[in-house]
């Protein structure tokens, strides 16, 4: 894929996610879910706050980071009420990084009632994701 292309992509994803807020808000609805960041000093309050959490490992010189980042959002709209996202960049948070292992980017870390479920390497579509995190959380499709 060439630049453009990608810039083509990327306009019409941001195009079809303010179509849907502006649903959203004329039906009244929430605003969709915000993504939390995830640091050193917050993760533990996190895990206990958040009975079912997903953090997003990231960096921001990492490209299939960039390629996850619209995915974990719209599940994280998707999703609200049932399953909490957050986002943890790596090269700001290395000791919460190393303390899980990851050595590989984007890694999702997904936590329920504060213990670690599953691990998802790599940059996976949205519905791979939603279908990994519903397995890891026993919910249903």
């Amino acid at each position: 894929m060439d630049d453009e292309e990608l810039q083509r992509i990327r306009e019409k994803r941001l195009r079809e996610l303010e179509a849907r807020l502006a649903q959203q808000r004329s039906k009244g609805q929430e605003q969709p879910a915000r993504v939390l960041i995830v640091d050193e000093s917050n993760f533990p309050a996190l895990l206990s706050e958040h009975p079912r959490l997903v953090v997003d490992f990231w960096a921001e010189w990492c490209g299939p980071c960039r390629m996850v980042a619209p995915a974990i959002e719209e599940l994280a709209s998707a999703m609200a009420g049932r399953v909490t996202f957050g986002k943890c960049n790596t090269d700001h948070n290395p000791r919460l990084a190393a303390r899980f292992g990851i050595s590989a980017i984007p890694t999702l870390l997904l936590f329920r009632e504060g213990a670690f479920v599953d691990r998802v390497i790599g940059a996976y579509p949205k519905e791979a994701i939603r279908a990994r995190v519903l397995r890891a959380f026993g919910m249903e499709v």
